[in-house]
């Protein structure tokens, strides 16, 4: 899945890890609609457009607590990387459609943990390739998010 590492969130991980900057407790995996592209200069939430909540989406995403599992991390001197693989994330969709109205997910982004949603600092980006509307019953599984470092 092709993603993109937003500068701010270049910025907050090399303030956590060098200049002992605040860590998130937790990091969130929210979807997005096409209204407003990512890019690596997006700051905040605030400036895409979220689904509509309901049905088995919840505004704000799904959160995932940083540690090995949610966020392993592999080496590879030979290509000259490091990526960090999200393990699969799904939605499923139950008493009507995600999203319950609206636009359908085209981005799946990377935040913190701020309590106020609109205010969450976004780390990066997954291109989900077109707009994805999931109909009650069925699922949507976000796999193959790498965050690759060169």
């Amino acid at each position: 899945m092709a993603s993109d590492v937003t500068n701010k969130g270049k910025f907050r991980l090399a303030e956590q890890a060098l200049s002992n900057g605040a860590e998130p407790t937790v990091l969130f995996l929210a979807l997005i609609t096409s209204a407003v592209a990512p890019t690596e200069d997006i700051n905040t939430f605030s400036e895409l457009t979220e689904i509509a909540a309901g049905n088995g989406y919840t505004a704000g995403g799904i959160s995932l607590t940083r540690n090995a599992t949610n966020f392993p991390t592999t080496e590879d001197d030979t290509n000259n990387w490091m990526n960090c693989d999200i393990p699969d994330q799904v939605w499923t969709a139950a008493g009507g459609p995600i999203p319950a109205s609206g636009g359908g997910a085209r981005w799946a982004i990377l935040t913190d943990d701020n309590v106020t949603q609109s205010a969450r600092e976004v780390y990066a980006w997954f291109d989900l390739v077109s707009d994805r509307t999931i109909s009650s019953g069925q699922t949507l599984t976000i796999q193959n998010a790498i965050l690759r470092f060169t």
